[in-house]
């Protein structure tokens, strides 16, 4: 529905970052980015933000070179980790044991490269027959994560499944 005339449009949403990452950003938009440079090396960086950009960090009040920055803290908050993708694969678990796909061994390995994540993983077997769930799962789960753009799961045989790969609270729970 339009705003009638005279009233007010919502204005943009802006990036608010959660609660623990919150005083990482406070403390970035305050002198800690400026500290240990010089006049000539604050104004150096000011030409990197151009059109849209460059407008609204001039309407928010903050020099050009104080937007990027905050722009490239956000991006760094933002950016995945392996351990951040490990951690959405302890979601997978296998519908049979019950048991996430990472304890079981079944995850050989993570690959983050920006935000493109890359998963090799394996099957206990060859005719398992969870095997297009758990891949299904697992892509879903990484894709989940904020930051991610594309996600790469990789079914692979080599070296072979073997109840040595699991963790081994999980293999003594499961009398191996």
């Amino acid at each position: 529905m339009e705003p009638a005339a005279g009233e007010n449009r919502k204005a943009p949403q802006r990036f608010v970052a959660p609660p623990h990452d919150r005083y990482r950003i406070e403390a970035l938009e305050g002198v800690g980015l400026e500290a240990g440079k010089s006049e000539g090396e604050r104004r150096e960086g000011e030409g990197e933000l151009e059109g849209k950009e460059l407008e609204e960090a001039r309407c928010e009040g903050q020099s050009p070179r104080k937007a990027h920055d905050l722009e490239k803290a956000r991006q760094q908050l933002m950016s995945v980790s392996v351990d951040q993708v490990k951690l959405a694969l302890r979601r997978v678990k296998d519908p049979d044991l019950n048991l996430n796909i990472v304890d079981l061994g079944l995850v050989y390995d993570v690959a983050v490269e920006g935000a493109k994540v890359k998963v090799d993983m394996t099957l206990t077997s060859p005719a398992c027959p969870s095997g297009p769930e758990l891949m299904g799962n697992a892509d879903k789960e990484v894709r989940a994560i904020p930051g991610v753009e594309d996600v790469q799961v990789n079914l692979v045989w080599a070296p072979f499944w073997t109840p040595e790969k699991m963790e081994p609270r999980v293999r003594a729970y499961l009398g191996f």
